[in-house]
């Protein structure tokens, strides 16, 4: 017998040995070169075992030892072949037979699974249980390496359950224990694959196959949301529940890192409501229990994101993992909170609608971030409290306060800016804190009067209005007596409006006519009129 190695890979984890099953090509030809059979005339390579006489004498001794993808060029003498006999119309007798021999698949009936895990991610808080629902790509091959089938080649992940017969018995086996992230080489013998018969399209029979797989997401159809607090503040008056409304910046990814989505690349928060089914089911359940400036992950199985058919940039049966930072959050039933620091022990004289008051204010977010303060610009907010000046929330913030007086008012966003909010300075749905110290207060005047006397009215007012007597009063005197009595102390205006504006209105509402001039007949004083809605005298 003559074997000559023609070549020899440079990897040769195993070698043939007699009981192994093997599949190989060849060329049968006579010392002349003359070809009498060939397996790749018939387009599938010999399959038999080794050893066990399936094989003439001579092949049998010649491919023991044999590597995979290793070619021998064999010459087997007639005393190891077909002998004297030989194979009437085939083999002549006394015949030398050579081989041109190429193996390609080596297994034994005892066999199992193998595994070589190439990559291992540092972090493995989970591995593949039966029962398991995974997400993986692979490459497969045969043990030559030909490659037969890929995931990579479809850009779609392989998605089944392990465990309960979805997949090749070698599969199932070869999955268990693997850690999202980590990269295996699972080899697997015929008889734990596709047998004898192959899949009757790519794989033949009797194949071993090899599969290069990753693992990118795993989770079970009893799994519930996982939550990993990432930092929780140290103060935390209030936690989220059912019907509140949240602000929050998150990052999405998969379970293998992959980015689908992020609120910071838009610059602007999610707004949504928590547990009224405005997000998905994990959100829902992940956002309950949170405080303003946590920040958590949330784990979410694919039952309770999007299911089996995904979204967008998300697979079906994916696992998200939203990393979340809770930037506020209120209840459409919430008041404003006022939190009173310091008041002055004298403190007789308290801020009432129409009073004109002066104040000093930060305002921020609830997490802190600055939006506005008269400190910064040097000089003090000044409104007629009550008139609209301010947003309603201010508006019943700075009820109730004495000069001197320090208060934290935390105002909803139905009673700020709203969802609108305004734009490039305070964002939509946003709670707003303001830090307020009142600094002066100017006492306004009884409600729907813009002036009052200091004294007795006098019974010839519009006489004395009158000052050319012509039986009309023109706006121009009107102003001039208006100003009078408020520099002699003897009227007050309310204070905070412009004084024009205050005089025209005024002015507007005694000439009924609407023609510009005011007459004895069309001039009333507030008591004297019905039930009016006008500012008068």
């Amino acid at each position: 017998l003559g074997v000559e190695r023609r070549f020899v890979p440079e990897s040769c984890p195993r070698a043939v040995r007699p009981g192994d099953f093997v599949r190989y090509h060849y060329l049968g030809a006579f010392p002349d070169g003359t070809r009498f059979d060939s397996s790749y005339d018939r387009g599938s390579t010999f399959n038999v075992f080794v050893g066990k006489g399936q094989l003439i004498a001579g092949m049998d001794q010649a491919l023991v030892g044999m590597c995979v993808n290793e070619r021998r060029f064999v010459k087997i003498p007639p005393k190891l072949a077909y002998g004297s006999e030989g194979v009437p119309g085939v083999i002549p007798p006394n015949a030398v037979l050579h081989f041109d021999v190429l193996l390609i698949d080596l297994w034994n009936s005892e066999d199992e699974v193998q595994v070589q895990t190439y990559f291992t991610p540092e972090k493995c808080s989970r591995t593949v249980q039966v029962s398991d629902f995974v997400r993986y790509h692979y490459n497969g091959t045969f043990l030559d390496g030909t490659l037969f089938d890929s995931s990579h080649n479809r850009m779609r992940t392989y998605d089944t359950y392990v465990g309960i017969g979805w997949l090749i018995p070698g599969m199932d086996q070869g999955l268990l224990g693997m850690c999202v992230g980590e990269k295996r080489i699972i080899t697997i013998p015929p008889f734990l694959a596709y047998g004898e018969d192959g899949d009757g399209k790519e794989i033949p029979g009797q194949a071993s196959l090899v599969f290069d797989v990753v693992l990118l997401d795993l989770h079970n159809p009893k799994d519930g949301i996982a939550i990993e607090n990432q930092l929780v503040p140290e103060s935390c008056e209030r936690r989220s529940q059912t019907g509140d409304f949240l602000r929050y910046h998150y990052n999405g990814t998969l379970l293998d890192g992959t980015l689908f989505d992020s609120s910071y690349s838009r610059n602007r928060t999610y707004d949504t409501y928590v547990g009224k089914g405005y997000v998905i089911a994990g959100m829902d359940e992940g956002l309950l229990g949170v405080c303003t400036g946590e920040r958590r992950r949330i784990i979410i199985p694919p039952h309770l994101g999007y299911g089996e058919e995904g979204r967008g940039k998300i697979p079906g049966s994916a696992v998200l993992v939203f990393d979340i930072h809770v930037v506020d959050f209120h209840n459409p039933s919430d008041s404003v909170s006022i939190t009173v620091h310091y008041k002055p022990s004298n403190c007789t004289v308290l801020s009432k609608k129409g009073d004109y008051l002066k104040y000093h204010y930060n305002a921020s977010l609830l997490d802190g971030t600055l939006l506005d303060s008269t400190h910064s610009l040097g000089k003090t907010y000044n409104i007629v409290l009550g008139s609209g000046q301010v947003v309603l929330g201010m508006d019943i913030g700075l009820q109730d306060m004495c000069v001197g007086e320090r208060r934290t008012v935390v105002i909803p966003p139905h009673l700020g800016y709203g969802e609108d909010g305004v734009e490039g300075e305070v964002p939509g749905s946003a709670v707003l804190v303001f830090d307020i110290e009142l600094l002066e207060l100017v006492s306004g005047l009884p409600e729907g009067y813009m002036f009052v006397w200091n004294g007795e009215v006098s019974p010839n007012l519009f006489e004395e209005i009158d000052q050319n007597h012509d039986g009309e009063v023109l706006l121009e005197e009107f102003s001039e007596y208006i100003q009078t009595q408020v520099d002699t102390g003897k009227g007050k205006l309310a204070p905070g409006f412009d004084f024009e504006k205050i005089v025209k209105n005024m002015f507007t509402n005694q000439d009924r006519d609407g023609n510009g001039k005011v007459t004895a007949e069309e001039f009333k004083l507030k008591d004297q009129e019905a039930k009016e809605e006008h500012d008068e005298l």
